[in-house]
């Protein structure tokens, strides 16, 4: 069953800071017209340049993923992406007077909070998918990430496994099907180690940072005087490390909540293909990295896919348009030499016909013994024939 495109029914807006630049920024989210995808505007820049959400423009994935056009960039695009994905919102107009995707709270939930208020709406073009023909691997064997496409019947599904070595994460997975997302998904928020954190701060790259829209992993023991310095690096009074090594004590929304971060990411890096997937995504110790040339690897192969004649499907389990009794009575044909043995799909600028081919037919044996193979001049008559039931069916008492 074909699946019309969505769009926002209103603009969505939030403001909020940048978690690398520490700047406030105000995105804005509005409708879009079909088959315009995802598209980021810098509206504070000289002529307003447009970003598209493409896997191609990446060009900076170290603590994000980064798209730049024609010298325009913007920053962090993965939480809100993976929102827009996670709801099956296929176009949307993203404006923001900055360079950075405010963090909020270190998850998707406030923007599917934000995009679920407003509301999408149905548009008259059908959705078109990337349905994954066979599997299609990633890997990087110095990081140890493994990643695969599989083959899945009318459903997009995505596995996520990690493992850092670390005593307080230990290894976690997290799975879902697509349209859990928002359920399942969205509250998830983002993380990193202690280690990280500082080597960040005395980078300067984590201006916007907060205990409260991250998790800070301690994975090592650490001294008072540490946790001072750290208290004064996040403008923190005070900060606290609990038994379990989570920082300041904060509370994870689900046991696994690292993992379904991951997952987070990897939904939103994934939106950047270009088009909505259907097939089973596994990925061992995924990062933005991998995710990017991961999907650059699957829109390659979706391109190459696209340009080539598309086969209309066939379901023997659907009813068809017309038996072969019905082609009988417009067709003066008799069997064998009916060749149209039912009709699928018919519009008023074209047909597609079935032709059940067999072993046991006789007259195929003349031809090609032991191989049930149409001869070409009968597939010239069975086009004939079908061509013959799509004219006669735009007349009136089409038997006579």
């Amino acid at each position: 069953m074909s699946e019309k495109q969505t769009t926002l029914k209103g603009k969505a807006e939030i403001s909020g800071v940048g978690l690398h630049t520490g700047q406030n920024v105000t995105v804005s989210i509005l409708p879009a017209a079909e088959n315009h995808g995802y598209k980021f505007q810098r509206i504070d820049l000289e002529n307003q340049p447009i970003i598209p959400a493409d896997c191609d423009l990446v060009v900076d994935v170290s603590r994000g993923t980064t798209l730049e056009k024609d010298g325009a960039r913007v920053a962090t695009v993965e939480h809100l992406l993976a929102a827009l994905a996670g709801l099956q919102i296929d176009n949307a107009l993203i404006q923001l007077n900055g360079i950075e995707i405010p963090i909020l709270d270190g998850s998707s939930q406030p923007w599917i909070d934000e995009l679920t208020k407003v509301g999408k709406e149905e548009q008259f073009a059908e959705r078109e998918y990337f349905e994954i023909p066979n599997n299609i691997s990633y890997t990087e064997p110095e990081r140890k990430v493994e990643m695969i496409a599989m083959p899945l019947e009318d459903a997009c599904r995505m596995t996520v496994m990690i493992d850092y070595n670390s005593p307080v994460l230990g290894s976690q997975h997290a799975s879902i099907a697509i349209e859990d997302f928002a359920s399942e998904i969205a509250q998830s928020r983002t993380f990193c180690f202690l280690h990280e954190l500082e080597q960040l701060a005395k980078a300067n790259l984590i201006k916007g940072g907060d205990l409260h829209n991250a998790i800070v992993i301690v994975d090592k023991p650490v001294s008072e005087d540490e946790l001072d310095k750290l208290s004064t690096i996040l403008n923190k009074p005070k900060v606290a490390v609990r038994e379990e090594g989570i920082l300041n004590n904060v509370e994870l929304r689900y046991h696994n909540e690292p993992a379904r971060h991951k997952l987070l990411d990897l939904v939103g890096d994934l939106a950047l293909v270009g088009v909505p997937l259907k097939g089973h995504i596994m990925a061992a110790r995924p990062g933005h990295a991998a995710n990017v040339a991961f999907a650059q690897k699957l829109k390659s192969i979706y391109k190459k896919i696209k340009k080539q004649p598309k086969a209309p499907k066939y379901d023997p389990n659907e009813p068809p348009i017309f038996t072969n009794v019905d082609i009988q009575k417009m067709l003066p044909h008799a069997d064998p030499f009916l060749l149209v043995d039912k009709v699928i799909e018919l519009t008023d600028k074209h047909i597609v016909g079935i032709k059940n081919v067999t072993i046991d037919q006789p007259f195929f044996k003349g031809h090609f013994p032991g191989n049930p193979v149409l001869p070409g001049v009968l597939q010239i008559e069975t086009m004939a024939q079908t061509g013959g039931v799509m004219i006669l069916n735009q007349v009136d008492d089409p038997e006579n």
